[in-house]
């Protein structure tokens, strides 16, 4: 059994904390700068963000979030950046809700078809980067962006009335079939006149604890992991790198496919020109900020929803929204400082204890020869 380590723990809390800390004191100096009370739009924000509606709403956004998080945490510990999650989402998204307005099947087969549908789609997606890496040796930074680009050229290709949309004369809306009834997630009741919780939030948490077993449990983690550390340690170990590149673009890709579900079965129901854009990006702040950790990521989310549920509310009384994403991009700065700074003084503190633990050896040896003698 492990030991239980306190001073590990207590570091890797610390990071998280000393990165809220700061970018809380940083928006605070950028709000006293402008003329504006900062702990008035603190108290503000806290008191909107606690509010029965607004509990609803953060989880909601959270849950997609908390997906995003976890497809780039599964680039992130194999040391791969897979900047691309955005289009990967929003092109799985796009051709779920096609194959899904086009057939009317029985809930339990529609909804898996959709969701399975979308993961393949990311996954392809995902994979025409993790090909290139492996066997033309492009970096996947370059190439997972020129993909976001791309794919949203094809979506905006496919989505034009007569081809795989269809124009609301009356809205003026470009959008695919809607999803028949059967094809709508159950919603867990909130109470009152509350919005409901999306019910893919379940999806959600059991794609954590998917993430969890996967990578922290099974011989496939525990390779992904070495890769990541040292890919020519890794390979000198009988690893295959190229196939683990390749299948963690293609696992990244999967769930990435997963980031529309909440919105498409949900909520819209259909994909529309307007869907939401940006949620992978905002996945590599949150897994940064959850440090590749399923609690970690999850905490993350929730804070972000927060945040952007405060910006709402901010800006009725008379501040800026946009003070919101200045504290979203500080804390990411924040949080790459604090680990950096966290690591350094845990490596400094294990150096210490090797010491120390080798002159304590050094002595008992002393001893013993002097008994000896």
């Amino acid at each position: 059994m492990k030991k239980f380590d306190k001073e590990r723990v207590l570091l890797a809390v610390a990071a998280p904390l000393l990165a809220l800390v700061a970018a809380f004191l940083l928006t605070a100096l950028v709000l006293a700068a402008t003329g504006k009370a900062p702990f008035n739009a603190f108290g503000i924000m806290f008191d909107y963000g606690v509010k029965a509606d607004s509990q609803v709403y953060i989880l909601n956004k959270a849950t997609t979030y908390y997906l995003a998080g976890l497809a780039v945490a599964i680039g992130f510990r194999m040391n791969l950046f897979n900047i691309g999650v955005d289009g990967q989402y929003r092109l799985a998204a796009f051709f779920a809700a096609v194959v899904g307005g086009a057939l009317e099947l029985p809930g339990l087969v529609q909804i898996p078809l959709i969701i399975l549908v979308a993961m393949l789609v990311g996954a392809m997606w995902a994979s025409i980067a993790g090909l290139l890496k492996v066997y033309r040796g492009v970096s996947e930074v370059i190439s997972t962006i020129m993909l976001n680009s791309l794919s949203g050229i094809l979506i905006s290709y496919l989505l034009v009335d007569g081809r795989l949309a269809d124009l609301d004369k009356q809205t003026n809306i470009v959008a695919t079939d809607p999803l028949p009834s059967s094809s709508h997630f159950f919603t867990i009741p909130a109470g009152g006149d509350l919005d409901p919780v999306f019910g893919f939030i379940v999806v959600a948490a059991l794609a954590g604890v998917g993430f969890w077993f996967l990578l922290g449990r099974t011989r496939f983690g525990f390779d992904l992991r070495a890769v990541g550390r040292s890919e020519s340690a890794a390979q000198a170990s009988g690893v295959d790198v190229k196939r683990m590149v390749l299948t963690s673009m293609l696992l990244s890709g999967g769930m990435a496919g997963l980031i529309g579900m909440p919105t498409l079965l949900n909520d819209t129901h259909q994909f529309t020109s307007d869907f939401p854009a940006g949620i992978g990006f905002t996945g590599i702040a949150i897994a940064l900020l959850g440090r590749n950790n399923p609690v970690g990521i999850a905490l993350a989310a929730v804070l972000w929803g927060f945040l952007e549920r405060g910006a709402n509310r901010l800006e009725f009384e008379g501040y800026d929204k946009e003070i919101v994403g200045v504290m979203q991009g500080v804390i990411v700065l924040c949080v790459v400082i604090a680990y950096e700074l966290v690591r350094r003084y845990g490596l400094k503190r294990q150096q210490q204890r090797v010491g120390a633990e080798l002159a304590a050896q050094a002595r008992k040896s002393e001893k013993k020869k002097e008994v000896a003698v």
